[in-house]
């Protein structure tokens, strides 16, 4: 009897020996099946991603070797040395640890120089542990996003996938630099037989920085700037978003957690290249000088803006509920955009120079409450100088330039009269 119970242990011992054995070949094969799915998930989308951590080290000490990179801190961050940021790189263990010690300085800095001050709201709409798709008013090249950024800072959240066209990547450096602050490309110069495939692609990369490597996005909600103020959803976008070969259009929408971004400023961004440019298309399709994109990056971020406000948004989830199944499908993203075009007039900051704008159009004192005499004066001085321009004439500036400050004030209004 003994010996057969020492048998059975025996056995039980050997069976247990042999499954650990093979538990642990199965989980040696599950690590290299996930890794290579995960180079492969990456490698499919090299053409458009960012840099991964694993190949952040080398590129941001290629960067921070870099004379050019290392001339621009000097100049807008003198309190932090070439020599600090080397020290602190030894210690940089992510692409956050990166973006903390030198895009969060710059971002500062330049809110510093080129602000009033900058308000956030919107922070209790958001949860560390969820991941959105931010779809934000686009009002200036590089600062919406940074200021989406410089909020997550502040707050201890990861910061987010960035959205840039591939026309704005003007530079090796510009790339670089951009590349290890999350931005992905978004390509716009191409056929229209390939804008069909890219959208695939591009929701595809989007779906796959969300569910699998478990970060937000921040895109725009049109392609480029608002060059009117009026910010309006593009359906195009949107239907990139809600393209899946897994779930209906409305369930990925949901399963996303669009949530709208809305950015203001005092003083818009760029208004007199936005001007320029709107009146110069009066006579047909306005075509940008090579590197006008370029010298737009650099003016949005130097020049002044007076007050700015960054409010996220509520995610849009329920609300989908709410959208007729009688409608066909592109009656349905029409309502989604409408759904994020509410949010972010609702969420929008309007300043005096916007209600000093729409009475100047109206002829009107309607919102003479809501600014001083010496509020207008200071602004139709402010406009008198922007709107000369050597290749258009005054009156044409000055007509556009009120409607890039009035525009907002007219699409709030709007608004409210179909709330009522």
């Amino acid at each position: 009897m003994q010996a057969r119970k020492s048998l059975y242990h025996n056995i039980l011992i050997s069976q247990k020996n042999r499954f650990l054995k093979i538990f642990a070949v199965l989980r040696k094969k599950l690590y290299l099946c996930i890794l290579n799915l995960k180079k492969f998930m990456t490698d499919i989308f090299d053409d458009i991603r960012p840099y991964s951590e694993e190949e952040a080290p080398e590129k941001i000490a290629q960067i921070i070797g870099n004379e050019t990179f290392i001339n621009t801190l000097k100049q807008y961050i003198p309190d932090y040395s070439p020599e600090q940021l080397q020290e602190d790189a030894r210690h940089f263990n992510t692409i956050y640890d990166f973006q903390y010690a030198t895009s969060r300085r710059y971002i500062e800095k330049f809110i510093q120089l080129s602000t009033a001050g900058v308000t956030f709201k919107g922070l209790e709409n958001i949860s560390p542990d969820k991941n959105y798709v931010f779809i934000g008013n686009h009002r200036d090249i590089t600062f919406d996003a940074a200021m989406l950024e410089e909020y997550l800072f502040l707050n201890h959240f990861n910061t987010t996938k960035i959205a840039i066209g591939d026309n704005l990547v003007s530079s090796r450096l510009l790339a670089e630099v951009g590349m290890l602050n999350k931005m992905f490309i978004v390509k716009r110069s191409v056929s229209m037989r390939e804008k069909i495939t890219n959208y695939q692609h591009l929701a595809a990369y989007i779906h796959h920085v969300l569910f699998n490597e478990h970060e937000s996005v921040w895109i725009a909600q049109r392609d480029g700037r608002t060059k009117d103020g009026l910010d309006v959803t593009k359906q195009g976008l949107v239907k990139m978003l809600a393209m899946s070969d897994e779930l209906h259009p409305m369930d990925m929408l949901k399963k996303i957690n669009l949530t709208p971004l809305t950015i203001s400023y005092e003083f818009e961004p760029c208004d007199k290249l936005k001007a320029r440019e709107l009146a110069l298309s009066e006579a047909g399709p306005y075509h940008k000088k090579q590197g006008e994109d370029f010298d737009s990056i650099i003016q949005g971020i130097v020049s002044f803006k007076g007050r700015a406000q960054l409010t996220i948004g509520k995610p849009i989830i329920e609300e989908f509920d709410a959208i007729s199944d009688e409608l066909n499908q592109n009656d349905k993203i029409y309502e989604v955009c409408k759904m994020v075009d509410q949010q972010i007039y609702q969420n929008y900051k309007l300043f005096p120079n916007n209600f000093i704008a729409f009475d100047l159009i109206d002829r009107n004192n309607t919102f003479a409450d809501r600014y001083t005499e010496e509020e207008k004066e200071k602004f139709m001085a402010y406009l008198d100088k922007q709107a000369i321009m050597e290749d258009v004439p005054k009156e044409k500036m000055m007509h556009y330039l009120l409607r890039i400050y009035a525009n907002p004030v007219t699409t709030s209004l709007n608004i409210k009269y179909n709330e009522q």
